[in-house]
């Protein structure tokens, strides 16, 4: 039991706060302003968030793919490639390239040593057959993020313009103390429009450039090892075994 001191004492002490109150009043907060920037903005900002989980989908999809899925570390693996090229293990070579059965430069590699056998000829229409392949898996949808950065200007530009419109044709229909909370309102509704196009179009462009630079020095990274492999396999062919050493 406390006594009558300890209970006044407890009484009047600071309560500490718990354990991560703080982040869930900040993550409320958050979540508050966002919902209420959505409300604020009418329709059209409902309209505009499906083009934007479409475009977030697309870049996250794209980046894991150059990144983890279709990428190789091409220095070290030609090197890999080349030492058992040049000790005459062809079929080593060829399962170290089935090791990394989606990796862009792998394909390319593969198919080229696959042919070492059938003359120079054959082994240029294999590469090029393969690079022809795997080029588009490397651009797939990246294009498309720069048509949702339109559609989404395009969107909340409509949701500016039908903001406005509905706030100045309510100006007629109320009284004078409430037309500056109805042009408010409907101000809010256009700005939060064309602030959330603008944000949607902005990363959509940004993520465009970033991915398409990605799969084009990628795709230059192809080409230059399987010109690389062509010279080898042709000095290989050649029984030019010294040169190739060197």
């Amino acid at each position: 039991m406390l006594g009558s001191g300890e209970r006044l004492l407890s009484r009047h002490m600071p309560r500490l706060p718990r354990p991560g109150a703080g982040k869930e009043i900040e993550m409320g907060s958050v979540l508050d302003h966002v919902s209420e920037f959505f409300k604020e903005g009418g329709p059209f900002m409902y309209i505009n968030l499906v083009s934007s989980t479409v475009a977030v989908a697309i870049i996250l999809d794209r980046a894991i793919s150059l990144v983890f899925r279709y990428s190789v570390n091409g220095g070290p693996f030609m090197e890999q490639v080349t030492k058992l090229v040049m000790t005459g293990n062809i079929d080593r070579a060829i399962k170290l390239c089935g090791a990394a059965p989606n990796a862009a430069l792998a394909k390319v590699i593969r198919a080229g040593l696959s042919r070492a056998n059938r003359g120079e000829i054959e082994v240029a229409r294999a590469i090029e057959e393969s690079i022809l392949e795997v080029t588009p898996s490397l651009q797939k949808r990246i294009q498309a993020l720069w048509s949702l950065a339109n559609i989404a200007t395009l969107l909340g530009l409509i949701g500016t313009i039908t903001g406005l419109i509905a706030a100045f044709r309510s100006l007629g229909a109320v009284a004078a103390e409430q037309k500056n909370l109805v042009l408010s309102k409907g101000i809010s509704e256009a700005m939060n429009n064309t602030a959330f196009g603008l944000g949607i179009a902005v990363t959509c462009i940004i993520s465009h450039l970033l991915l398409t630079s990605k799969a084009k020095s990628m795709i230059e990274e192809i080409e230059l090892h399987a010109m690389k492999l062509e010279n080898l396999l042709s000095r290989r062919a050649a029984g030019d075994g010294a040169e190739v050493a060197s």
